[in-house]
């Protein structure tokens, strides 16, 4: 395949051509016989995006959930006016639930919201279940994080998707979808993923259904599991400030996770979170592979702690936009200004990437850039307009190798032909940072998504 007259990097227009799954060569090309031809235009030719921090099969799982928190759901009144719009007379999936719209209902207080129909709400941390009483109903059994006086269930996705018999869901329409953004990698962060997991993800993509690239993070035991085309990840250590881990238990964990080559992603979004962190990885010792997932508060003092350690930072510059105005109500004044920090990162040295974190967060890297530049909450209120980025720092964050987080994949010779083609000029593009200019996805010289 011939790409002809793309924008490629520095190098300006170019023609680019593919073999093998791989870039064969970049110059002044003629079309050999028979050769596919893409006429570029003039639009940028990029490394396709990656997305470093993503739960694929909540994300398939969401087409058929309804969305219960802010901004879409503020209070109990606009909730149960959602819920009452649900067809069917099954279960009822919510997702995204946050405790300003009615606190932690019990299964009391979601009766009163729904009564006839089985009904579960996930908190949007991902880690908790709301049921009410006809949803426990429908759980048989016990679990030591299942409280059945309130209707709580706390991380136990695992039984609760035994207990309902419900398998993991395909993949193809949130492939498709994230091909359209120009993804072509992900790093799948969830971190109950086992052998299990990894074998659905491999069926998936032997049927075809699956086709990005992927780099499996999640227990110690998928070390044993993973096959070649899908790249070990971290261990993912997934701190809760309220229930934090016993401290020498998180400490041989990392250890582990070292002993079998591999880094520890840990999930911190407060600043307890994060000074645990720390002090977890220094007694662990510091491995290349160990990455902060979110560090959503940082401190001066915490982000010349992270620089002097040498970690990685894994963002979500889009929860600014997302809940920045919910952040605002919640942190102590003195935390706003250190609310999902990122040229502090970068000025420092951090190998700084972005993932989105979806189904909790927005699954468009597009959007996340543009928050990365503007820094602008839901009600228009700029959070931090020291840490915005520019364009090509906020795409930069999307371009990371996913192995190596200090490392920027570039459109070269003898690379995997991984590509997102623009239908403008990076010029024009780096002002709109939109996913409609899109043109093309290829994934190993495959054309995956070619726009309308």
């Amino acid at each position: 395949m011939l790409i002809r007259q793309a924008e490629v990097g520095e190098a300006g227009l170019a023609d680019v051509r593919i073999g093998n799954g791989r870039i064969i060569e970049i110059g002044v090309l003629a079309a050999l016989p028979g050769e596919a031809v893409i006429d570029a235009a003039g639009g940028a030719l990029l490394p396709g995006l990656h997305d470093h921090h993503i739960h694929l099969n909540a994300l398939a799982a969401r087409r058929a959930s309804v969305v219960c928190g802010p901004p879409d759901v503020n209070d109990a009144q606009e909730l149960a006016a959602r819920l009452a719009q649900v067809p069917g007379n099954g279960w009822i999936r919510g997702i995204l639930y946050h405790e300003s719209v009615m606190g932690l209902p019990d299964a009391a207080a979601l009766d009163r919201l729904v009564a006839d129909r089985p009904l579960r709400i996930q908190h949007r941390s991902g880690r908790m279940w709301l049921f009410n009483s006809a949803g426990l109903a429908q759980l048989r059994g016990t679990h030591p994080n299942l409280d059945r006086a309130t209707g709580h269930l706390f991380d136990a996705d695992g039984w609760l998707r035994e207990v309902l018999g419900s398998g993991p869901p395909e993949l193809a329409a949130v492939s498709a979808r994230l091909a359209g953004f120009g993804v072509t990698g992900i790093t799948e962060m969830s971190p109950g993923n086992d052998g299990a997991a990894a074998g659905h993800f491999v069926r998936e993509r032997a049927a075809g259904r699956w086709r990005q690239r992927c780099l499996l993070a999640g227990r110690l035991e998928l070390a044993d599991a993973v096959p070649e085309e899908w790249l070990l990840g971290p261990a993912k250590l997934h701190l809760h400030e309220a229930a934090l881990p016993d401290v020498d238990e998180a400490v041989a964990f990392a250890a582990a996770a070292h002993a079998q080559g591999r880094g520890v992603a840990v999930h911190c979004t407060t600043e307890v979170e994060l000074v645990f962190a720390l002090a977890v990885l220094a007694a662990a010792g510091v491995h290349p592979g160990d990455r902060i997932e979110h560090a959503g508060v940082a401190s001066d003092e915490l982000v010349a702690q992270v620089v002097a350690m040498g970690l990685a930072v894994v963002s979500q510059p889009h929860f600014i936009a997302e809940r920045g105005a919910q952040y605002w109500q919640d942190v102590e004044p003195r935390h706003r200004r250190e609310l999902y920090r990122l040229a502090s990162f970068a000025r420092a040295g951090v190998a700084l990437a972005a993932g989105s974190d979806a189904p909790f967060g927005s699954d468009d890297p597009w959007a996340s850039m543009r928050a990365a530049v503007d820094r602008t909450a839901g009600d228009g209120q700029v959070i931090g307009t020291g840490e915005a980025l520019t364009p090509e720092a906020a795409l930069a964050l999307y371009l990371a190798d996913p192995v190596d987080l200090r490392r920027q994949r570039r459109v070269e010779p003898g690379v995997p032909a991984d590509l997102c083609l623009l239908d403008r000029p990076w010029a024009e593009a780096r002002g709109r940072l939109r996913s409609g200019d899109v043109r093309a996805c290829f994934i190993g010289g495959e054309l995956v998504h070619k726009a309308p």
